[in-house]
């Protein structure tokens, strides 16, 4: 297994929670999924810092940024049973991944921290 991708993104908490006040943010930058998870929780602002710094380092890691038709919006982050941060894995993406890459097969792994000023996160593309 081979790794193609790193990356890692920081952000003030404080940053987002200004952002958060304007709802075409909240459209613009998260998927209608991480949207409803957040309505049911009471430290919303921790959770979208996450899910932002999480969106910035996938990105990274492929290596583009968000350019060629990549969006906020095309990555969505998912939580298992026990907590487990994840990505939701689009066509969109797969296509991106394939281009940049030229491989059909791979993983991502995601890890994702607050504390009361930031929140972090990071990604490894590995391949299958």
């Amino acid at each position: 297994m081979k790794i193609l991708g790193i990356g890692v993104d920081i952000v003030e908490n404080s940053r987002i929670t200004k952002s958060l006040k304007n709802n075409l943010f909240i459209k613009r930058i998260f998927s209608h999924s991480e949207i409803l998870i957040a309505k049911k929780l009471k430290y919303k602002k921790n959770y979208y810092s996450k899910r932002f710094a999480a969106k910035e380092a996938f990105a990274k890691s492929i290596g583009t940024g968000f350019r060629n038709n990549l969006n906020f919006k095309d990555i969505s982050i998912v939580n298992n049973k026990m907590g487990k941060p994840s990505f939701i894995i689009s066509d969109k993406i797969k296509k991106i991944i394939k281009k940049e890459f030229k491989v059909s097969s791979f993983n991502f792994f995601l890890s994702i921290s607050d504390e009361k000023k930031y929140s972090i996160a990071y990604v490894i593309l590995q391949k299958k």
